[in-house]
């Protein structure tokens, strides 16, 4: 009987433990580098499928080649340069973007958003009480954030995908990303690394808060329908995530385009030897713009972004918030 005592008293004080520590893993916050990783490592993995669709959204937003359409642009950019120097052209700028921006973007708002439900749950609120507004603020710091640290990065990504559109002589030819922003930064200077810095931290900002925010909203709204299974846990949250992601994605690329096509042109024009440039400012940019193509060019190159934005935004988002639940036991969104 003795023995019996025993054992029972081992095993509630191991039930005991246990559940200390599963509070106390609820109760903390996950620390940010950790999450910056994982957000990362999503990102590339969603790049790595979606590259092509953004080398034709950004030669279909800048001037020279003209594209009837989509297709087109996709037709002749292979015909052209083939797979590896045309579709995937600039796609080790596409991985230093995500560890420079896609890492601060996803891992703050992640962040942010913890410390919201934690203080939720300390105070005994329900864990996902926190305002839609607050959500969309969530999503502009750490878009803002990362866009301003990813900025080169950017840059890269936009020339190195729309090098092979321009005349041979006026081909930059960059071999990779790094050599891509040396070589800015030694024959531009180093400022202009940040050139186009104010149209890419505003698109970031609006870019952020719509598919971050929006995705956490709807995926709470989802979840708590029933109509995705307990707590949205049908086919493990695979559907919630998507429908989510989904709609956020249309959104932000409708908020997002006008300043995607005043970045692309800023980050691509060439520089005069006298210093001279076709745009002095995004504003300038936005007014010469729809000057001379009228105001659906703040539009241009919406089709292959939003089927480059959405595919992206389901595969990273998911990717990020299913490898955040399996290594800490909580969710990114």
């Amino acid at each position: 009987a003795a023995t019996t005592t025993k054992g029972s008293n081992s095993e509630v004080s191991a039930s005991i433990t246990v559940n200390k520590s599963a509070v106390q893993s609820s109760t903390s916050t996950t620390p940010l580098p950790q999450r910056m990783v994982i957000s990362a490592l999503a990102g590339m993995g969603a790049a790595t499928f979606c590259h092509p669709l953004d080398v034709v959204r950004v030669q279909m937003q800048t001037e020279g080649v003209q594209y009837k359409n989509t297709l087109d642009a996709v037709a002749q950019i292979y015909r052209r340069n083939g797979l590896s120097q045309g579709l995937y052209a600039g796609i080790s700028a596409a991985y230093l973007r995500q560890w420079m921006y896609g890492s601060f973007r996803i891992g703050v708002y992640s962040n942010l958003l913890e410390k919201a439900q934690l203080k939720n749950i300390a105070q005994g609120r329900d864990k996902h009480d926190v305002p839609f507004v607050r959500k969309l603020l969530m999503g502009c710091t750490s878009g803002a954030i990362g866009s301003f640290v990813g900025t080169p990065s950017e840059i890269a990504l936009v020339r190195m995908s729309n090098d092979a559109k321009l005349p041979l002589d006026q081909r930059r030819n960059y071999s990779n990303a790094i050599d891509c922003i040396g070589r800015i930064a030694k024959e531009e200077g180093a400022l202009n690394l940040w050139r186009g810095a104010a149209p890419t931290v505003a698109r970031a900002t609006l870019l952020s808060a719509c598919l971050l925010g929006i995705t956490s909203e709807i995926k709470m709204k989802l979840s708590r329908s029933g109509y995705f299974g307990k707590d949205g846990s049908a086919f493990h949250g695979l559907p919630v995530m998507f429908v989510s992601t989904l709609c956020s994605s249309f959104c932000a690329n409708v908020v997002a385009n006008p300043f995607d096509v005043v970045k692309s042109r800023m980050q691509n024009m060439p520089i005069a030897a006298d210093g001279s440039a076709a745009y002095s400012s995004m504003v300038d940019c936005f007014l010469k713009s729809i000057r001379s193509e009228g105001i659906f060019v703040l539009w241009y190159g919406f089709t292959p972004g939003f089927v480059k934005l959405a595919p992206y935004t389901v595969i990273c988002l998911t990717l990020a918030d299913k490898v955040t639940r399996a290594m800490t036991g909580k969710d990114a969104l």
